[in-house]
C-alpha cells in the first residue's frame, strides 16, 4: 500500500480526534474530512489496489438491519475500483432464513458456523491483507479483534451503530461487539454518526483516531421508477420496528394518519409486534425486499424519517433510509436533529418536522411543490451521498492513517 511521493504523503491531514481542546481551535470532523478527500484527489493517478478483509454482522441478509446493504454498496464500488474485499460473516439461522444475496459481484463473501472453522483462514487472509476492517454487532468482534491486533496490518474498527454504542456503555460500563479492551488498539476508528460522538468514542473506549464515515445510496439500485398499485400511499415509512424510534413515529405518522382519515398511510418493515397501534388508514407491509424500495418509496407522494432516539441525541446521524429516499427522487419529511442541515438542506431538499402538524401541513403542499424538493434531494445525493463517494471516502481514510 504506497501512498507515492513523500511530498503528498507528508501533507497528510491529522484526525480531528487527535487533537487535544487547545489545538482543535475549532476545526470540525467535516473539515478534516474535506481535507482527506482533497488528498484523496491528489492521490488518484497513484493509487494502488488495496486487499481489504472485513469481520461483520451481515452482508448476505438485509432483514431486520441497516448493516447489509451499505456493505453492499461498499463492497460493490471498492471492487469496482480495483481493491479486493473479503467480508467474513458467522452464518447465523435469523439471517439464513432471510438471505438475499447469496453471490455477491465482485467480491468475496466467506459464510461460516462457528470460529474455529475459519480462525487459519481468517489469519491468513489478515495476513495478505492491507486493512483488515471489524464492524459493530460481528458477533465475533472479540475474537476478530484479537487476531487483527496481533498482525502487521492496519487495524479498523467500523462502529456503525455508534450512537447505540455510546449509550450502552455509559448505562451498562461496556458493549459485548467491542473488545474487552476497548478500540486503543486500533489505528483508525469509523463511526457511522459524526458530532460529539466522534469525541465521546475517543473518552468512552480509548479510540485515536475518529473520522466519520457517513451511509449511503447506491444510485444504481435506487432512481426514480414507475408507481406500484401494491405501495400506493399519501404518506409512506420503511424501516424495521425499534422501541426508541416508536414515540417519534407516533407522532409523525400515527397522528397525521388519524388526523387525514381520507389519506392511505404505508408502513413497511419487520419485527412489528402485534399490538402495534394500527389506524384503519395505515397499512403494512412486512418486509420491503432491497430491490423493491425504489418502487416503495416512488408509489408515495412523501416519505417519512425517523431517526432513532440514540441517534437523533447526538446528531450527525443520516440513515441509509434517508439517502435511498432521496435517490428515488421522493419528497422526503424528516425528524429535526443536530447536523440535519449538512446533508440536506431544509425546506428546499426535504422537509423537517418537529410535530405531527409539521406532517400534515407537509402533506397539504402542491404536487408540483413536493416535486421539486425531492428533485433537488436527488441532486444532492448523486453529488455527494452515493456509495461511490463513500467508497473513495474509506480508501482514503486508510491511505492517510497509513
Amino acid at each position: 500500500m504506497s501512498l507515492g511521493k513523500e511530498g503528498i504523503a507528508n501533507s497528510c491531514p491529522r484526525f480531528v480526534a487527535e487533537y487535544s481542546a487547545e489545538e482543535r481551535c475549532g476545526i470540525e470532523a467535516s473539515e478534516i474530512r474535506e481535507r482527506v478527500l482533497r488528498l484523496d484527489s491528489a492521490l488518484e493517478s497513484l493509487r494502488k489496489p488495496m486487499k481489504l478483509v472485513i469481520f461483520g454482522l451481515t452482508v448476505s441478509s438485509s432483514w431486520g438491519n441497516g448493516h447489509a446493504t451499505l456493505w453492499r454498496g461498499l463492497c460493490k464500488w471498492l471492487a469496482r475500483q480495483g481493491h479486493q474485499v473479503t467480508f467474513f460473516e458467522r452464518d447465523v439461522p435469523y439471517y439464513a432464513g432471510h438471505r438475499d444475496l447469496v453471490n455477491p459481484p465482485g467480491y468475496g463473501l466467506k459464510l461460516y458456523s462457528g470460529w474455529q472453522e475459519i480462525d487459519k483462514e481468517a489469519e491468513q487472509q489478515v495476513r495478505e491483507s492491507d486493512a483488515a476492517i471489524v464492524t459493530s454487532y460481528c458477533p465475533d468482534a472479540q475474537r476478530a479483534s484479537d487476531l487483527v491486533l496481533d498482525l502487521p496490518v492496519l487495524k479498523v474498527y467500523y462502529d456503525l451503530d455508534t450512537a447505540v454504542t455510546l449509550d450502552k456503555v455509559r448505562s451498562e460500563g461496556r458493549v459485548e461487539y467491542v473488545p474487552n479492551y476497548g478500540l486503543g488498539g486500533f489505528d483508525l476508528v469509523l463511526s457511522y454518526v459524526g458530532g460529539k460522538a466522534l469525541q465521546e468514542l475517543q473518552q468512552l473506549l480509548g479510540a485515536r483516531k475518529v473520522v466519520p464515515l457517513y451511509g449511503s445510496v447506491d444510485p444504481e439500485l435506487h432512481q426514480p421508477v414507475p408507481k406500484a398499485d401494491r405501495y400506493e400511499a399519501d404518506l409512506s415509512y420503511l424501516g424495521t420496528y425499534a422501541v426508541d424510534r416508536q414515540a417519534m413515529l407516533a407522532e409523525l405518522f400515527l397522528k397525521p394518519a388519524r388526523r387525514l382519515p381520507k389519506k392511505k398511510f404505508l408502513v413497511g418493515g419487520a419485527q412489528y409486534p402485534a399490538d402495534f397501534p394500527w389506524n384503519d388508514n395505515v397499512w403494512f407491509v412486512r418486509h420491503v425486499a432491497p430491490q423493491d424500495h425504489p418502487e416503495f418509496y416512488c408509489s408515495s407522494r412523501a416519505t417519512l424519517n425517523v431517526t432513532r432516539a440514540a441517534m437523533a441525541s447526538v446528531g450527525y446521524c443520516p440513515s441509509g433510509r434517508l439517502f435511498e429516499a432521496a435517490a428515488c427522487e421522493t419528497p422526503i419529511v424528516s425528524d429535526s436533529w443536530e447536523g440535519l442541515a449538512e446533508f440536506f438542506e431544509p425546506g428546499r431538499e426535504l422537509l423537517a418536522a418537529e410535530s405531527g402538524e409539521g406532517v400534515v401541513e407537509a402533506l397539504s403542499r402542491s404536487p408540483e411543490d413536493l416535486h421539486r424538493i425531492g428533485k433537488a434531494a436527488r441532486e444532492r445525493v448523486l453529488s455527494a451521498h452515493t456509495a461511490q463517494h463513500r467508497s473513495r471516502e474509506l480508501i482514503a481514510y486508510l491511505e492517510a492513517t497509513a
